[in-house]
């Protein structure tokens, strides 16, 4: 654990042990087969409680770590426990990888049991590979087999992660189908080569909804999963409070300690919601850009700009360093969208420059936008 505690991003299993450890000590509930926590359990470590619990004469919180449908949550996890796999969906940083890693690390113990979906994804790294000097030396065995994430989980039990699925080509994604209706890996190079996947077993697969037409799924592996739609966030103050918890968690791992500044903040949740919906808060219709106004592109923006400000400037944030990467997440697709964000600068924020005071801040900065 200290290793991984040294690393720039630590596995949801250990960033979140002493809380996980908590849960555990203290769960009464049923569990299915194989998994370290019951259904409730899981869900208090996704959604947190009202009350901190006591372990090892350490009261610890329980956190908040997914905002959005709670109710999505409980239908996920009893999805998992059952003989379905479990489909995340959704527009591009609406958190579906960050709240696979949480299930599986709850579930199983083990968020990195995962296999990374591309254009270049074979059938080997999904089921199995050799180990070719022994294949040749011993000829097909168990020794010389070099087991796949979906192989571990099958043997061991526990949750197969699958990112970005719909970007493997269609004769890759249909190697589950099989292994997804009778939980069975044919491995026609052995004798005996037949692998039962052991209780506790299931897949946790993300798409996102912009790479749909990419590889689209055959309706029989759909079959196989439960689908679970992550929408983005719609509720300012809610995004506002993701993006200064994770701001601050990633300032302090790169050895920025400042103050988040929540007006800013909240400036940059509503610029984010509101070119995302399409719509002002006072209900007025405007453009929206082709680029991804994502809560974790917010969390960039935000991070990006104090980092500067801290480096070069020497303070926690500026409103001019804030536009400089705003910018660089809006303008990504089509240079088009610099108008838009130039419009909405000239439209809505000149208007609140007018009765709020950081806004007339914010509005000096539109000059970097070109």
């Amino acid at each position: 654990m200290g290793i991984w505690m040294e690393t720039m991003k630590p596995p949801m299993e250990v960033l979140y042990a002493k809380q996980l450890n908590a849960l555990r000590s203290q769960d009464t509930g049923t569990k299915p087969p194989n998994w370290l926590m019951s259904p409730r359990a899981v869900r208090d470590f996704i959604l947190g409680t009202d009350e901190p619990l006591s372990y090892e004469g350490e009261s610890i919180p329980i956190t908040k770590k997914f905002y959005g449908d709670d109710v999505l949550i409980e239908r996920a996890i009893v999805t998992l426990a059952g003989n379905r796999g479990l489909m995340l969906v959704g527009e591009p940083g609406t958190a579906k990888t960050m709240l696979s890693e949480l299930l599986s690390a709850a579930i199983s113990g083990t968020s990195t049991n995962t296999i990374q979906g591309t254009a270049g994804t074979t059938e080997d790294m999904i089921k199995y590979s050799w180990n070719y000097a022994m294949l040749l030396d011993k000829g097909p065995s168990l020794q010389a087999l070099v087991p796949s994430p979906l192989y571990t989980g099958m043997s061991k039990g526990i949750i197969t992660r699958f990112e970005e699925i719909t970007r493997c080509p269609f004769e890759v994604q249909d190697v589950l189908i099989s292994i997804l209706s009778d939980k069975v890996m044919n491995i026609p190079e052995l004798s005996d080569g037949i692998l039962f996947a052991k209780p506790g077993f299931n897949i946790i697969a993300t798409a996102n909804l912009r790479d749909k037409g990419v590889n689209e799924m055959s309706s029989a592996l759909k079959r196989r999963f439960n689908f679970e739609t992550i929408a983005p966030i719609n509720h300012v103050k809610m995004e506002a409070q993701i993006i200064e918890s994770q701001a601050k968690v990633i300032l302090e791992q790169s050895g920025v300690n400042i103050e988040i500044d929540r007006d800013v903040v909240e400036i940059l949740a509503t610029t984010f919601m509101e070119l995302r919906m399409g719509e002002t808060k006072e209900g007025f219709k405007i453009d929206s850009p082709q680029s991804v106004m994502s809560t974790a592109e917010a969390v960039s923006v935000y991070v990006q700009s104090a980092m500067t400000s801290h480096y070069y400037d020497g303070r926690s944030i500026s409103m001019d360093r804030l536009v400089q990467n705003m910018l660089g997440a809006v303008v990504k697709e089509n240079q088009k969208d610099a108008n838009i964000l130039k419009t909405y600068f000239t439209k809505v924020v000149k208007e609140r420059a007018k009765e709020e005071g950081l806004w007339g801040t914010y509005y000096n900065e539109k000059k970097w936008i070109k």
